[in-house]
């Protein structure tokens, strides 16, 4: 396994290993989600290839970019487990050196719920990703449903400025009591932690009327809200969204043709949590 930290250096290498080659963009502090993906790109091309990058553009000013959990050797172990080939583990000032001026901005599929609560967030994903792609020009690409807005907005990226990459997305991860897999759960307090599996059960409750034939989104949206507003641990509720998983467009009554998606995001104490569930 390489590990590489220079975009040329990572450039020559994807150039010079045999195709096709699968890429996994992570931000480390690696988990089981992650691992996912790894698996899947080593079963489906001949090269994979993963990225450990925690990228500072896709965090606000009040956020937590100095105090995300890192764990490179761990993370460097875990891919090398699962067989991975290449590592590009740039610093920042390698993927946004002196006088970096030039920025991918998403249009309306990343305006809403993520969009609107973290403004600039999007901007940041898009172009970092974009750098990833043409650093790499992988064949496959592999995300996480867990943040289906970030995979929306990487699809439409894709396609519009016909990067060639086939975007692939995973199931979300679950920890036995629902909670979806992710780096933050670490900042969980164990009171926290205990209460965290409310927001799928939350999705749940919406899932299930869903199943039973309601499609009127108010209805949906209460059911999950209800369920949240129960748990004394939860200081906020960001959104409750009903979503075009596609173009993440709001959805007052669904179609069954649509690809519908329900999301969320709340807070515990200072931890933010986001999950949602496609329905349809």
């Amino acid at each position: 396994m390489q590990v590489i930290t220079t975009c040329a250096e990572m450039s020559a290498a994807c150039r010079a290993t045999p195709r096709p080659i699968g890429l996994v963009p992570t931000m480390g502090a690696l988990h089981e989600g992650h691992l996912s993906l790894t698996r899947q790109a080593r079963a489906d091309n001949v090269t994979m290839a993963a990225s450990i990058f925690v990228n500072p553009t896709q965090f606000g000013a009040n956020e937590d970019f100095s105090t995300y959990p890192r764990s490179f050797e761990r993370d460097l172990e875990l891919l090398a487990a699962q067989g991975a080939d290449l590592v590009f583990a740039p610093p920042p000032s390698e993927v946004y050196p002196d006088g970096f001026d030039t920025w991918i901005e998403p249009g309306a599929v990343a305006e809403g719920m993520e969009g609107a609560a973290r403004p600039g967030h999007f901007r940041g994903v898009a172009t970092v990703v974009a750098k990833l792609f043409t650093i790499t020009r992988p064949d496959r690409a592999y995300f996480g449903q867990k943040d289906g807005q970030q995979v929306a907005v990487i699809r439409k990226m894709n396609d519009d400025l016909n990067l060639g990459v086939h975007v692939v997305t995973m199931p979300t991860i679950r920890e036995p009591d629902g909670l979806a897999l992710s780096s933050r759960n670490a900042y969980l307090t164990p009171e926290q932690r205990a209460a965290a599996p409310v927001v799928y059960r939350a999705l749940q409750a919406a899932e299930s009327q869903w199943q039973a034939g309601e499609r009127n989104a108010s209805l949906l949206q209460a059911a999950a809200r209800s369920i949240l507003q129960s748990e004394p641990q939860l200081s906020a509720i960001d959104y409750v969204s009903i979503v075009d998983a596609n173009t993440m467009a709001p959805v007052e009554a669904a179609d069954d043709a649509q690809r519908v998606m329900l999301a969320t995001a709340v807070r515990l104490g200072s931890v933010r949590l986001i999950d949602n569930v496609v329905l349809a």
